[in-house]
């Protein structure tokens, strides 16, 4: 076979060029790259929960699935509960909300973060949340303040301690607790804000982990990032912003509680002293800036906020259990909670262990009718 001549390549590479020029192209190229990580990241999460560790049971805790908390019928709108067995209640309680660019993966994708929280201690509700592009904002946002109310009326029901209440989720669930802890420190004017902030229950700590936080504007990452951006990475964040905000001649709607590191980047006071905010990224994420500013708002706010950067690190390393780094990152979260909702709080796995030791078996099992 002819070995092509230099022309040849000269004239594909100007086809590719022009190709990429080509919206119809850009837009194939850009769908296909993007399905190819949607695909992967779902198929990674069915894929380890497949594996025998995975199973709750051999961790002490007791996993309930699929408890509605709103009628509506709608998977969307169901959350899991982890409940540890190896020590007796009330256990501090976490409401888990999970990342995916708030257009993929669920509770069930997220089984780990879950798992990693109720191991150590803690009463966990892991939530879903309807789904962009079908649902765009505030749906996500509106689901999960609907979730923190159910949590407020049922927890104790499930020997949680409310008075130890933790927010906590990771990328699209970062941006989606910290709005929630807006919406339950600020007097909002949205009806399902409003009802989040008068639940009864004011979260003690928030933990968001590389966190979307400004979606309105990702330009800003491009132009403003300490990191070097993959113009695919841009890309996916595009898709991201395009999904899940309403089209521009909708535009009307509050963003506020999209962007809630723009509102408490503002002057503008809080009607209850804000939580405890412990806020981390990797280094190598191209969303580091955000942290870093959520960060420097909270300073600003004499909020009790402590951030860290974990260097070379990339997007969500924590769910990385097997690295060392996202070890130390969960030790770093459980010692800060440790620390601010109390000593007794996450003894862990020396105390699952020594537990076992004594030849203690963990208890049966309550099943408490939650309310509607």
């Amino acid at each position: 076979m002819a070995k092509p001549s230099k022309a040849w390549f000269g004239a594909a590479g100007a086809v590719a060029a022009l190709a990429r020029r080509l919206p119809v192209w850009a837009k194939a190229r850009r769908r296909t790259a993007i399905n190819v990580v949607d695909g992967l990241f779902v198929n990674l999460a069915m894929l380890s929960r497949r594996q025998p560790w995975a199973s709750a049971g051999r961790h002490g805790v007791e996993l309930s699935r699929d408890v509605p908390y709103l009628n509506s019928g709608l998977a969307a709108h169901t959350l899991d509960i982890y409940r540890p067995t190896r020590r007796p209640g009330p256990w501090p309680v976490v409401l888990y909300v999970h990342g995916g660019g708030f257009r993929i993966l669920s509770k069930e994708s997220h089984w780990l973060m879950a798992l990693m929280f109720a191991r150590r201690g803690y009463l966990v509700f892991n939530i879903n949340y309807r789904l962009a592009p079908e649902h765009k904002y505030p749906a996500a946002i509106e689901d999960v303040c609907a979730a923190y109310r159910w949590v407020a009326r049922n927890a104790e029901a499930f020997g949680g301690d409310l008075s130890k209440l933790v927010l906590a989720g990771e990328s699209a669930g970062a941006n989606l607790v910290t709005a929630l802890s807006v919406a339950t420190s600020f007097t909002r004017p949205e009806p399902w804000a409003r009802a989040a902030f008068e639940a009864g229950v004011q979260p003690v700590a928030v933990l968001p982990a590389c966190g979307i936080l400004q979606v309105s504007d990702v330009e800003r990452l491009r132009r403003e990032s300490h990191t070097r951006m993959l113009p695919l990475v841009f890309e996916y964040l595009q898709v991201i912003s395009e999904a899940y905000l309403p089209p521009a001649h909708e535009l009307g709607v509050d963003l506020d509680l999209a962007d809630p590191l723009v509102v408490l980047e503002r002057d503008t006071p809080s009607d209850r002293p804000l939580p405890a905010y412990f806020v981390t990224v990797g280094g190598k994420d191209p969303l580091v800036d955000d942290t870093l500013r959520l960060a420097r708002a909270l300073e600003r706010r004499g909020a009790d906020v402590e951030s860290k950067v974990y260097p070379g690190q990339p997007h969500a390393f924590h769910a990385y259990i097997w690295s060392k780094t996202a070890r130390q990152a969960w030790r770093d979260a459980f010692g800060f909670l440790r620390q601010r909702l109390g000593p007794r709080v996450d003894g862990g796995r020396v105390a699952d262990d020594a537990h076992a030791r004594r030849g203690g078996a963990p208890p049966e099992a309550e099943s408490p009718a939650p309310s509607p």
